[in-house]
């Protein structure tokens, strides 16, 4: 069982960061509704990925799989690592509302895209970077404060 959480965890690692680098670079200063669409198709594989993230990252650190769960728990690093991922989340919700939207309508009107989605995503790919920094870190557990 712990060997299919970790593959699953993985896996939705590696989804939720491609599904994020391709908004990245689908995303231009204007859009078709029909691209917009595209864009919003691609940020609910991201957020199901981050569900799936999260569920099952909760389950290892509390389902009693592998480390003990005190491992994690007293861990700052962990927590640091789980507030990021958290603050991703957060700052994910302004583009995936955008998304939602702006896809309404003729698939050829033109949209605007504002500025804050453009820095959500970078914000959201900066922080995602940290993420296993801490959590090599956190691994050897090597506590940062």
């Amino acid at each position: 069982m712990e060997i299919l959480l970790r593959y699953l965890h993985f896996i939705s690692v590696i989804t939720l960061s491609g599904t994020l680098i391709a908004e990245f670079f689908l995303l231009k200063s204007s859009l078709e509704k029909k691209d917009i669409r595209l864009l919003g198709q691609i940020d609910a594989v991201y957020g199901i990925s981050a569900l799936i993230l999260l569920g099952v990252g909760l389950t290892l650190w509390l389902g009693g799989y592998g480390k003990p769960t005190e491992f994690y728990s007293e861990n700052p690093t962990f927590h640091l690592k789980l507030g990021l991922f958290v603050l991703i989340g957060l700052i994910s919700i302004y583009p995936t509302v955008f998304f939602i939207k702006n896809g309404k309508g003729d698939a050829t009107d033109i949209v605007k895209i504002p500025s804050l989605v453009h820095w959500s995503l970078r914000a959201e790919l900066i922080l995602l970077a940290l993420i296993p920094l801490f959590a090599g870190l956190m691994a050897k557990g090597i506590r940062i404060f």
